[in-house]
Order: structure tokens, then sequence, then C-alpha cells
């Protein structure tokens, strides 16, 4: 979330300085795009350099638009702050990867299980699986039946029926980190040509 938002904040401070790499280029924070906004920042007043060595691959193709989407004018100012901006997200990158080595080493003593969630469909990311053992465990002795495990994870409707008639009803707030994560990997599969049986069911 912290990453998003400052790219957000990156992508907002080269709009106001006319700088226009966002209408051009799928991610702002890819590798040709960070090469041209490293030598903006440098020499914010200059930007008439060669970009034909700081792209790559199709990039190559788009240098007239590039040229145009980097025809604005960046203050020293703006500059200083884009600079805060892009350090702080490249920090929030190496505290992120220092945290997931330390996810990882917990998890170890978890692989079979773990190994068993990605075989799932929609489930590609470890970290998703990890997320899933985390917050169920292992043991599912505690859960008498698999609807138990549901209604736990706050994926079951309440039940709201008075006199015959069921009212409209929501699934619960339990859940609050293992349900937006599965409700995430089922909207992932339903839209998967690979799994046409889930797919087609939903």
């Amino acid at each position: 979330n912290f990453m998003s938002s400052e790219k957000n904040r990156l992508q907002n401070s080269l709009t106001v300085s006319n700088i226009q790499l966002g209408n051009i280029v799928s991610d702002t924070f890819g590798k040709s795009s960070m090469n041209i906004i490293e030598t903006l920042l440098n020499n914010p007043l200059d930007t008439s350099f060669d970009l034909e060595p700081l792209v790559h691959g199709s990039m190559k193709q788009k240098l007239p638009e590039l040229e145009l989407a980097i025809d604005g004018y960046i203050t020293p100012e703006q500059a200083e702050k884009l600079k805060g901006i892009k350090q702080h997200y490249e920090d929030l990158g190496s505290r992120k990867a220092d945290l997931e080595k330390i996810i990882l080493s917990l998890a170890e003593s978890y692989t079979e299980e773990i190994n068993l969630i990605l075989t799932v469909p929609s489930f590609k990311n470890i970290f998703s699986a990890i997320a899933v053992v985390s917050e169920i465990g292992v043991n599912m002795d505690v859960f008498p039946t698999a609807k138990h495990l549901c209604s736990w994870a706050g994926l079951t409707p309440t039940n709201n029926e008075s006199a015959g008639k069921k009212k409209s009803v929501r699934i619960s707030r339990a859940g609050c980190y293992i349900k937006p994560l599965l409700v995430q990997c089922a909207t992932s599969v339903v839209k998967s040509e690979k799994h046409p049986e889930i797919r087609n069911r939903y």
C-alpha cells in the first residue's frame, strides 16, 4: 500500500510538471521509464538529451512519442521532491524484501502444507499460500466441517429469516485478512481459460 501511494505521488508530480510518460509507457516504474526520470532529475532544466541509450526493447519504437512526453518543465524544487519520493519508494522495496525473507524463514516448517495449497487453482504466489496457513493453521481438527471453516473465515451469509420471510443478508465481517485474499484468488480463477469448469460454474 505504501509503495502504491508513492507511485501515485510520483506520477502526480510528473503530471504537474507536464511530463506525460504515463501516457506512453505501461509502467512508469519500468526500467526504461526510470532511466528517463533519473536523467531528468539529474538536470531538470534540460529535456533535449538523447533518449535512445536509455530505453530498451520495444520502447525504442516509441522514441518520437517519448520526446513529446518529456517536453515539460521540472522546477528544481519539484525535482527535489521527486528525488525524495523515488528514494522512499526504493527504500520501501528494500524493507519489503527484508520482511519477505523473515516470512519465508518462518514458513519453512510448513513446506508440505504450503505446496499442497499451491496446487489449488489461482494460488500461484507462495505468500498467498503462507497467508492461508498463517490464518487457519494446519490442524483442521478445530473445524468440525468445511462449513465451519467457511463461517469462521467470514465467507458465509448470516441467517436472517423471520416468519418465513428471508431478508437480504451480507457475509460477516470475520476473516479480515483471509477473506479478501480468497475473494481475490476466486476472482482471478473464474476469469481463467485454464479452468473452464470453474469459470462455467461461476
